[in-house]
């Protein structure tokens, strides 16, 4: 009986580490493909192959077909009807619709630090405010801070469902392109709204840090209508190869 017990047990143990292994190579693949339109590897409207993806990450159709409907799930990916998933592209209406659902997460975020935040979490904020208006004019290494800023702010609120949420949707703005930041005085802008957010903060003031924090949101908004509109109008001017080869005909 003792060997019998012996042999089940190391049937199970074999079951569990399929499972984990199975379960690693689950998470290699959704941080693999996450991390890819992040950094813009995959850039909106593109059809994702899956027989690419597979030979790309070395692994097989099952974990990558896992890992593409999760992306599927949080929004990222969209199926397509003609069968396989494309990296979301976000119309005008989204964009307005993610940015005002922004506005109410960042505003309660600000508005329950001033509540719970610790004189601890109220100096860091400070310093980091100082920090960014020390950086130098420039996009990208603003960018960086300014994610390390909102992030300590939604730490700061300490209420784990707002930071989730806040968490599912910085997914989507990942698939608008270029930072606010790159517009012409955005920095400067933003640096002053991050620093009346944090002396709100500071004064345990909820109503103002909630309103000041949705105004920032509300600049931030008209910041990413100005870079669309110069996307689209790039775009335009941009000769079309088929009427080229029309015209030539």
């Amino acid at each position: 009986m003792a060997k019998a017990r012996h042999t089940n047990a190391d049937g199970g143990n074999g079951k569990g580490a399929a499972k984990q292994t199975r379960g690693r190579v689950l998470e290699h693949a959704y941080d693999a493909l996450l991390g890819a339109i992040r950094q813009g590897k995959f850039q909106p409207g593109q059809r994702i192959p899956e027989n690419e993806i597979c030979e790309w990450l070395n692994i097989s159709r099952t974990p990558i077909r896992e890992a593409l409907r999760r992306l599927q799930a949080i929004g990222l990916l969209e199926h397509q009807p003609g069968g396989g998933v494309t990296v979301s592209l976000h119309d005008f209406r989204a964009v307005s619709e993610l940015y005002a659902f922004r506005e109410i997460l960042e505003g309660a975020a600000a508005g329950l630090a001033a509540k719970h935040a610790s004189e601890t979490e109220v100096s860091l904020l400070k310093a980091l405010a100082q920090i960014q208006s020390d950086l130098p004019d420039d996009a990208h290494i603003h960018e960086r801070e300014n994610k390390l800023f909102h992030k300590h702010i939604y730490e700061a609120a300490h209420n784990r469902f707002l930071l989730k949420s806040v968490e599912s949707l910085h997914e989507s703005i990942f698939l608008l392109g270029r930072t606010t930041l790159s517009v012409p005085g955005r920095i400067k802008t933003s640096i002053r709204e991050h620093g009346e957010i944090v002396l709100a903060i500071a004064a345990r003031d909820q109503q103002r840090a909630d309103d000041l924090a949705r105004r920032h949101i509300k600049s931030a908004y008209e910041a990413r209508v100005l870079l669309i509109t110069e996307a689209l109008d790039v775009a335009a001017r941009q000769p079309i190869a088929g009427n080229a080869q029309v015209a030539k005909v």
